[in-house]
């Protein structure tokens, strides 16, 4: 038997079509990765093309690192010549090599988000930009998503005409390239911008690159943005051997400039496009898929397709709601640790899912006080750790000098005895004359006023360039030991003798154990293990990486995390009304927004291979505030007879219902809550303040009377209580489900017919 015999018909179809542009349709579980691969290989060994003129892009580092062991096991012969890569890295290595024809040099500096946050702070106090207006987050959120649209400095403010608010964050926009280009830095979204400006401007540089990759290939081509559409098109451009691959209902990255209607209307922009359906799924029970299907079915923009399998039926899909998120969390950690004792399954066969990082905390307690082993995928980057932060800066700094970030940042760590004064006094000197601020260190004794600090700066410029001049003899790790070694930075930790200061010593073991596996991986690839090439790897690092599926932990992670893995069970938590959906989704004026939800709660479903466990809880804390939440909408959208839901079941209904049950829990909390409020022991009744009309002598509102909140929205007020000073008021929001809260402080407004 052939190695495409193995391959379904669809998947057949989809390999054996290689010339022209070809949207393959990829349902979840549909084996797209096996059907690129094989497609590789065809092209290969069937069709002989040089391996060298193939490209395969994905997202992720793990998934092209997946797609090569693949593609080195099917092709006997010249596989390592084929390009697998993730979009970024594709772009660092076309641009370590041309650049220079857009004025940086070679040794650019990648900045990730921490260094992007420390540059637009710099940019706002150089303005005099008031961040509690323009927030810094918000900034750099506008700047992305220019970047994204391909939107340059220019005609981002063309676009701003005379609004004031635009016009400032613009001026923000520019001197941030601006300082980017100084520091001969990128940040994430420049590595595509700069690549796709390369291609518009030097015409033979494209040229090359288009006879170069003469079939690509783009996985997860739903999660593309503006940019990197335009990169794929311009390469395309010449052969049009172009397959993407990717599911419209697994679009669930808006929020970072992924464009749906790249996918949704491949056929508009390549006429002659062969479209190829996926849907027989290899990885989930019947009854999941079934789930999965009634959901998204809901979805208007959207290809027609249904997931179907040959898998057995399977369980059902279990629900539970409870009082608490503690009973909640309660629940889910006794459930798993029962299925482990029973030997049904291992901790790392479970994975808890949520739709926002906050919901982690309860879980951990509870994993914790079981003594359950646990990883939270998404939460703190190993290189975003402050230590690993200062050497790799000291690394950046041998590497490119312009980089003012790392050279400020380094200049007093270890603490040399370098105050914010002499570091002001340089950066002043630095700005006014339009150099760098390691340029303006190397010439300290020109700087005025700089006085005895003068000294301390010349033996740390000493420091660095004798950093330097090793760099180009010793091997990366040695030269890492002696940055730690000759900057005192390992003795200045263990001076402090504490706990935490213990764990960031592991930390530092763990770095030099990281840059010996990059230099044993270049040796094996027979390739130059350079500076460069270290501080590009790690800047190109994402959480998923981090996933070690060989190690026994339950897994923890948001959903928009879980795109991409499967686990045998999985606990979607937190489905309820304004958890998931979210309020801003629900609330929101763009269907839009809650279309991409639901395709968030598909993408949930389907990580599930053989049990998938649905829990929501009837109140939670949220900010200090107890919430009361309705079942999320998507629950109800499943039919009935797929789930096991006790109680909450009813044979006359063909979906879910709220039980009968939810409402007078609710009814009682409130009982409590009012007698609570009115069994306080006021020192003296004062009259109650007054809100609303001053005609009606208090409320402009009553009991039964519909009022809509700035940010929970529409509702019915269902409870006046008179207190001391305020009025207590509770709302059932059409959306947000139930709000407690002081009448001074909701400022709700009436709505009139």
């Amino acid at each position: 038997m052939g190695i495409y015999d193995t391959l379904n018909d669809k998947q057949q179809e989809a390999v054996y079509y290689t010339d022209g542009p070809l949207l393959i349709l990829a349902g979840a579980g549909s084996g797209k990765t096996r059907v690129l691969t094989h497609r590789i290989a065809y092209l290969i060994e069937e069709k002989g093309i040089n391996p060298w003129n193939i490209l395969a892009i994905t997202f992720t580092n793990k998934a092209a690192g997946e797609m090569r062991e693949r593609v080195d096991k099917l092709v006997s012969l010249g596989s390592e010549s084929v390009w697998v890569s993730t979009f970024h890295s594709m772009c660092v290595r076309i641009l370590r090599r041309h650049i220079g024809l857009l004025g940086y040099d070679t040794n650019f500096t990648i900045y990730d988000t921490d260094d992007q946050k420390t540059l637009i702070k710099d940019v706002c106090k150089l303005l005099q930009i008031d961040t509690k207006q323009l927030r810094e987050r918000m900034l750099l959120g506008t700047i992305s998503h220019a970047k994204n649209d391909l939107v340059s400095v220019e005609e981002f403010r063309l676009q701003a005409g005379g609004d004031y608010l635009q016009k400032k964050i613009a001026d923000v926009y520019e001197e941030y390239e601006k300082q980017l280009r100084a520091n001969n830095a990128l940040d994430f979204d420049d590595l595509l911008v700069k690549t796709v400006q390369l291609f518009h401007t030097q015409a033979d540089v494209l040229s090359s690159y288009q006879n170069r990759f003469r079939y690509i290939m783009v996985d997860e081509y739903q999660d593309t943005n503006t940019v990197q559409f335009e990169l794929v098109r311009l390469l395309a451009l010449q052969y049009r051997n172009l397959c993407v691959v990717g599911d419209d209902d697994q679009s669930i990255y808006k929020f970072r400039g992924a464009n749906i209607k790249n996918i949704l209307n491949f056929e508009e922009v390549f006429s002659d496009a062969k479209v190829i359906k996926l849907e027989q799924n290899y990885r989930s029970t019947g009854n999941i898929l079934n789930a999965a299907n009634e959901v998204i079915r809901n979805n208007n923009g959207r290809k027609e397709k249904s997931l179907w399998t040959e898998n057995e039926e399977g369980d059902k899909l279990k629900l539970h709601q409870f009082d608490t998120a503690y009973d909640e969390a309660e629940f889910v950690i006794s459930d798993i640790k029962e299925q482990v004792n029973k030997g049904d399954c291992t901790y790392n066969s479970n994975a808890i899912l949520y739709r926002t990082n906050a919901q982690s905390r309860i879980f951990e307690e509870k994993l914790v006080t079981a003594n359950i082993p646990y990883k939270i995928v998404g939460g703190i980057n190993f290189y975003a750790r402050r230590e690993i932060k200062d050497l790799l800066a000291y690394l950046k700094t041998v590497d490119n000098g312009r980089d003012d970030l790392a050279v400020r940042r380094i200049v007093n760590v270890p603490k040399r005895g370098i105050g914010l004064t002499s570091i002001n006094r340089v950066q002043e000197y630095a700005a006014s004359h339009e150099i760098g601020f390691y340029e303006a260190l190397r010439g300290v004794d020109l700087i005025p006023d700089i006085g005895r600090g003068a000294a301390k700066l010349e033996s740390f410029t000493a420091l660095i360039e004798h950093f330097k001049a090793d760099a180009k003899d010793l091997p990366l790790s040695e030269l890492m030991e002696e940055i730690i070694e000759e900057t005192g930075y390992e003795r200045s930790l263990e001076a402090e003798g504490s706990e935490e200061a213990e764990a960031r010593l592991e930390n530092i073991d763990e770095l030099l154990s990281k840059i010996a596996a990059y230099e044993e991986k270049c040796g094996e690839q027979d390739e130059p293990a350079t500076l460069s090439g270290f501080l590009e790897e790690v800047a190109l690092v994402a959480d998923i990486d981090s996933l070690d599926e060989s190690t026994d932990y339950v897994v923890l992670m948001t959903l928009h995390s879980a795109k991409g893995l499967e686990f045998p069970h999985v606990y979607l938590a937190g489905m309820e009304e304004g958890i998931f959906p979210s309020y801003m989704s629900a609330t929101a004026d763009d269907p839009d927004e809650l279309e991409e939800e639901r395709r968030l709660c598909y993408v949930g479903i389907t990580r599930a291979e053989k049990k998938l466990t649905l829990t929501c809880s009837k109140r939670r804390m949220i900010r200090g505030e107890t919430q009361y939440n309705r079942m999320s909408r998507f629950l109800k959208e499943i039919p009935v007879e797929l789930v096991s839901t006790g109680e909450l079941s009813s044979k006359k209904e063909t979906k879910i219902q709220e039980p009968a049950s939810f409402e007078s829990a609710k009814q009682a909390a409130y009982r409590q809550a009012q007698q609570a409020f009115k069994t306080q022991a006021f020192t003296a009744f004062k009259s109650p303040k007054k809100f609303g009309k001053p005609a009606d002598g208090g409320l402009e509102y009553g009991v039964g009377d519909r009022v809509n909140h700035v940010k929970f929205g529409v509702g019915t007020v269902t409870s006046l209580i008179e207190g001391g000073r305020d009025y207590e008021v509770t709302v059932d929001f059409d959306a947000a489900g139930t709000k407690k809260m002081f009448a001074g402080f909701a400022r709700l407004k009436k709505m009139h017919e």
